[in-house]
């Protein structure tokens, strides 16, 4: 139901006995400390860097390759069945941790402080693991987990500030992306746009998307998404006379009703009374 395991030179870990490719059914919280390596997750690769933390839900599909896994690498493997939680909070809580929907170019960077801060806690549910279990065993490594948890959440929000330059690039180039989409016309052959479309256009997770763009403009893609529609769509009501039917077919919506809606519920106004008021 759960295991933790320590790799080093003495307990080096054997890439003969690891799947090239798997779906693996547990919760994996991959905590490397020394050395480096590289783990197949999806359709790419998860470089480990010291420090570094990887999480992945069950049901998603991972592995190691022979010929690029280091067998030096240090680190810590966490692994929980979902079983385990069952009864818990956390059963449900542990769901709504977004990073374990990141891929595999979004890992958690930890600084020096923040690793010893991870490895106490790793300590402590390798402690319990080792000893007697006893009748408050569980509570005691559930609350370890939750706490990790925590603690990793904070340190994404940390990573998020520190990498404030780069997330603005990313910001630059999903405007660019819409601007583009809009501009030559996308919406009329593919519709409107996606999450995923940007997500894939920008080579990161929908769900690490989302969180970069709420750390810097406080929207998620999603609604970031909605403001360029609104503000594409105010711009075609000022200097157009297409109908109100013609730009929300430009714009992607295939119903007209529905682009009245949208733009009402985030200007609190409608296209033909925002229009009426440059009259």
């Amino acid at each position: 139901m759960i295991s933790l395991t320590f790799f080093n030179e003495n307990n080096p870990f054997n890439p003969e006995n690891a799947p090239i490719y798997d779906v693996l059914h547990f919760y994996k919280i991959a905590f490397n400390t020394e050395n480096g390596g590289k783990l197949k997750y999806g359709q790419g690769h998860y470089d480990f860097n010291d420090g570094s933390m990887l999480f992945i839900a069950p049901n998603q599909l991972v592995g190691s390759s022979k010929s690029e896994y280091n067998s030096e690498r240090q680190g810590y493997i966490l692994l929980i069945h979902p079983d385990f939680l069952l009864g818990y909070p956390l059963a449900k809580k542990i769901k709504e941790y977004g990073y374990f929907s990141y891929s595999v170019n979004e890992a958690l960077y930890l600084s020096d402080s923040e690793k010893e801060v991870i490895l106490s806690v790793y300590h402590i549910i390798k402690q319990e693991i080792d000893s007697r279990v006893g009748d408050f065993s569980q509570d005691v490594i559930i609350a370890q987990i939750e706490l990790l948890l925590t603690y990793a959440n904070r340190f994404y929000k940390r990573q998020f500030v520190t990498r404030k330059v780069v997330n603005n690039d990313v910001l630059q180039k999903t405007e660019m992306i819409l601007d583009k989409y809009f501009n030559r016309q996308e919406t009329v052959k593919k519709g409107l746009p996606t999450v995923q479309f940007l997500s894939e256009e920008l080579h990161l997770s929908p769900g690490y998307l989302s969180d970069v763009l709420r750390s810097l403009i406080g929207v998620n893609a999603q609604q970031y998404i909605h403001l360029k529609l609104i503000e594409k769509a105010k711009e075609k009501l000022s200097t157009t006379n297409l109908s109100i039917s013609e730009i929300a077919y430009e714009l992607g919506f295939e119903h007209s009703q529905s682009f009245s809606k949208l733009f009402k519920s985030k200007t609190n106004i409608s296209p033909l009374a925002f229009r009426q008021s440059f009259s």
